[in-house]
């Protein structure tokens, strides 16, 4: 059997991404609006009723146009998966981790809407979330990330501004404080109240990573850094895409840089430590366009299809 798939959006960054990622999957026929007509409602309206899932890679309200679309269209409506941050924490619509905690998997494999994560919220739930289940984060515990991506992620403009040498070598940005992001690791990491989040971006095509800074001796359980990475070696046990990484390891590479993951869908966890001070910082690694966008979104199709690449 063909699974037919339209990527709304497949001339973008993710799009383009996505398209490349499934060249490696058997059982797929992707189809395609020609350019002049991929903003023509009733074209594609006609092409939603001939596909079995399709993949809105689209800003905020165009994804929410295409979700209103989907809604006329009742029982022939194909199943979706949508990459922009429109529906991430929106009721009928399943979060798109996978690895968020045990039965999630088969959630998004039974779902007919599915959101993917962004992916700084990527790194920080995938940190926090198993620490909050195994009571050594408290729910109200008041956290802070931090988080460095490649400008990959910053759409068009910021692309074509680091690749024309306009932009900077490095800045922080969202210093209002309401990163889009935000609702999400609320919404998905256990906590109850809101983290401070300063996201930033490098001079650097993709790749990232999100850092939570802890005080041991501020925590209720005063864990050990090993207690730390033990909760989050169980919670991931098992999982083809999440690895965290071990103490020796750890201990080893004083350093952490943002790209060596990148092309992937693969996540490194690292808890670095200094016992005498009671201190820690949590670090994911992900590509920010990998598991943070097309390769999450690759994953989930083949949750949602039963097809697998190579």
């Amino acid at each position: 059997m063909t699974i037919k798939i339209f990527i709304d959006g497949e001339a973008g960054t993710t799009g383009l991404q996505i398209r490349e990622k499934l060249a490696g999957f058997a059982g797929i026929e992707l189809l395609s609006l020609p350019a002049q007509a991929r903003k023509d409602v009733e074209a594609k309206r006609e092409l939603l009723g001939q596909v079995d899932l399709t993949i809105l890679c689209l800003p905020d309200a165009a994804a929410k146009e295409a979700a209103a679309l989907l809604d006329a269209m009742g029982e022939r409506a194909p199943r979706v998966i949508d990459a922009s941050s429109a529906h991430r924490v929106a009721p009928g619509w399943i979060y798109g981790f996978p690895e968020l905690t045990p039965g999630q998997d088969a959630a998004i494999a039974g779902a007919a809407r599915v959101s993917n994560p962004g992916c700084h919220a990527t790194g920080a739930i995938a940190l926090l979330r198993p620490l909050t289940e195994a009571g050594l984060i408290p729910s109200d515990a008041a956290i802070t990330i931090g988080s460095v991506s490649g400008y990959s992620g910053g759409g068009k403009t910021m692309i074509e501004d680091y690749e024309s040498g306009r932009a900077p070598a490095f800045e922080l940005y969202g210093l209002g404080l309401e990163h889009k992001h935000v609702p999400e690791i609320e919404a998905y990491s256990g906590l109850t109240a809101r983290p401070l989040f300063v996201p930033s971006v490098g001079n650097f095509r993709q790749g990232m990573l999100v850092s939570v800074p802890l005080l041991l001796d501020a925590l209720p359980e005063r864990p050990s850094g090993a207690d730390l990475r033990a909760a989050l070696a169980r919670h991931y046990r098992g999982c083809r895409y999440v690895r965290v990484a071990g103490e020796v390891e750890t201990a080893a590479q004083p350093r952490l840089e943002p790209e060596s993951l990148n092309g992937s869908n693969n996540m490194e966890i690292h808890v670095c430590t200094n016992e005498a001070r009671r201190q820690a910082v949590l670090v994911a690694k992900l590509d920010n366009l990998g598991k943070g966008a097309s390769g999450a979104a690759v994953q989930n199709l083949a949750l949602m299809t039963g097809l697998s690449g190579d």
